[in-house]
């Protein structure tokens, strides 16, 4: 597999940043310059998705997490923090179950260990279809519409829909199959470095059961959850964001 393209700043330990479905490195621009200061951030492009566009994309959310781990041997990067946000959080829980040794803290940010994502804002089925027939751009307008509290209307939102049309059809259609074929469930347990799980309380993707389940059975795991946003925190709460992830980092 090719080395995934990536953005990288600033220095200390490692801290890896994965995006999730029609995402890309650039949503994290924020979040590299707010945690630069103490910290290597390497935020990879997943195949077929940003500026990683023209590789094809993984059929299964191992394929992804290995795809991750691949660059970080590339980078001689042996240990580090990891987050990563919505299908980027289903990828960090495989790369710290296929290597707990080397993920020293983990952040898992609206997501959850179930792939078919019971009682998100439509089935995976109704995007499956929706994508076929009208494309990466209109999936990702239309879909992107729902990760925020204000919908179209947030100050995010072309940001985010700009870098999902980055993403091949080949990709978006794979990640889909891969989402709704990963459980994770099994290896929460096993998920034993020290964990902040964050959730938007009106997140339409990531339900609360979702959100439970990884904090009743995550041995070690701090939850917050943050009034009046949705999916994409980050970008909502920036500030909020930034100083609930500092504070877990800091112990």
């Amino acid at each position: 597999m090719s080395v995934l393209p990536y953005l990288r700043a600033g220095s200390g330990p490692v801290m890896v940043l994965v995006h999730g479905y029609l995402g890309g490195a650039d949503q994290w621009e924020s979040e590299i310059k707010a945690f630069g200061t103490g910290f290597d951030v390497i935020a990879p492009n997943l195949p077929g998705f940003g500026d990683a566009g023209h590789l094809e994309g993984c059929e299964t959310i191992n394929g992804m997490a290995l795809s991750v781990l691949e660059l970080m041997d590339h980078l001689d990067v042996t240990e580090f923090t990891l987050m990563g946000h919505s299908m980027g959080g289903m990828i960090a829980q495989e790369m710290a179950a296929l290597r707990p040794d080397a993920v020293q803290k983990l952040v898992l940010y609206g997501t959850g260990p179930l792939g078919l994502m019971p009682d998100r804002f439509e089935p995976i089925t109704v995007s499956r279809e929706r994508l076929q027939s009208d494309g990466v751009a209109k999936t990702i307008a239309r879909i992107g519409a729902t990760w925020f509290k204000a919908e179209k209307a947030a100050p995010g939102y072309p940001l985010l829909t700009k870098i999902g049309a980055q993403a091949n059809a080949q990709a978006a259609m794979a990640a889909l199959e891969a989402m709704a074929n990963w459980d994770g469930r099994n290896a929460l347990d096993k998920l034993t470095m020290p964990t902040l799980v964050i959730w938007g309380d009106s997140d339409k993707s990531y339900r609360w059961p979702q959100v439970e389940s990884l904090w009743t059975n995550i041995p070690d795991v701090q939850l917050s959850v943050v009034p009046g946003t949705a999916h994409a925190v980050h970008l909502e709460k920036p500030a909020l964001f930034h100083s609930i992830i500092e504070d877990f980092l800091r112990v």
